[in-house]
């Protein structure tokens, strides 16, 4: 994004001339960007305006965004998980925000799908899924759960704004964010509000041991940094096999660059933990129940504890 040695935002659109440039705004890569308008008059990008998410969440104690480059590796379920294994401490409060505007999973998984969300002076309230847990997602909004969501970014940046600035998420511990695969508009969106609001400890990426995966988690990585977003580390998701009847871990996926292990190293962030696949997990996810109710002794279940735990000590 060094073009011309003109002022680029880490976070603007690829191609971008510049908001000191004369084309600023003006050209073909300018589209669908949010300060498109304010360039092309001369005024330069715009700020998010940041006061009603400061106000909002000025009661959550960590802001984690987990994200991924590529779709496929199980990024929601690991948020889902993470979000059960956390609030297994009673005296813990959970909420989940899903901001995968086109897929969004996460009500399914929580056993929560076809509530709705209550509206009050005070805004939105999440839904709850048990008493210290609680998720707020679009799919809530939708009249129909096929409904396709096939919005611009601006629009997407608007939505994402409201969650932030306008769910009454009240006094939270940890708020995972589960953003959709890539580095588009809803991660350019939350960065900004949050690093704007002035508190968010960072991301957690996901991927799967395959090349293919980590390809695009690297472009992830190069997100975070362009946009100083810290990242707390890297959690290689399907492994292995857990087998449900020996408990026996076998390889799945091969790793024929050394996984994430090797790309840790390389980009010298820390392998958070390696999750082995118990298919369990998937038929919890589809029927909407707790995993760690009747597998709480599974190699994963264990993985995902020791998981949390880390997290919690990192942002702590």
């Amino acid at each position: 994004l060094l073009l011309s040695g003109m002022d680029v935002p880490d976070d603007a659109n690829a191609g971008c001339p510049g908001t000191g440039s004369a084309n600023a705004g003006k050209t073909s890569s300018c589209a669908g960007c949010p300060g498109q308008a304010s360039c092309a008059s001369g005024q330069g990008p715009p700020k998010p305006d940041v006061s009603g998410v400061i106000d909002r969440l000025s009661e959550v104690k960590h802001k984690i965004l987990v994200m991924s480059g590529k779709g496929g590796v199980g990024k929601s379920s690991v948020t889902t998980s993470l979000a059960l294994a956390l609030a297994r401490d009673p005296k813990v409060q959970v909420a989940v925000l899903d901001i995968d505007l086109c897929g969004p999973s996460i009500p399914r998984m929580l056993g929560v799908e076809g509530e709705g969300v209550h509206q009050s002076a005070d805004g939105w309230t999440p839904v709850g899924v048990r008493d210290n847990l609680c998720v707020m997602s679009i799919a809530f909004l939708l009249d129909n759960k096929n409904d396709a969501v096939v919005w611009r970014g601006p629009r997407k940046a608007a939505i994402i704004k409201q969650f932030l600035s306008d769910v009454n998420w009240g006094e939270i511990d940890y708020l995972l964010i589960d953003t959709p695969p890539g580095t588009s508009d809803e991660h350019i969106s939350s960065v900004q509000l949050l690093m704007g609001a002035g508190s968010v400890d960072g991301a957690v990426l996901v991927t799967s041991p395959q090349e293919i995966a980590l390809l695009d988690v690297r472009k992830e990585i190069s997100f975070c940094r362009k946009t100083n977003l810290p990242v707390i580390g890297v959690v290689e998701n399907m492994s292995g096999f857990s087998c449900p009847h020996c408990k026996e871990c076998s390889a799945l996926f091969p790793s024929t660059t050394g996984g994430a292990a090797k790309m840790c190293e390389e980009f010298g962030i820390p392998l958070l933990e390696k999750l082995p696949l118990d298919p369990r997990l998937a038929k919890c996810m589809d029927d909407g129940e707790d995993f760690f109710e009747k597998n709480s002794d599974s190699p994963l279940a264990q993985s995902l504890f020791s998981l949390a735990s880390k997290i919690k000590e990192m942002v702590n």
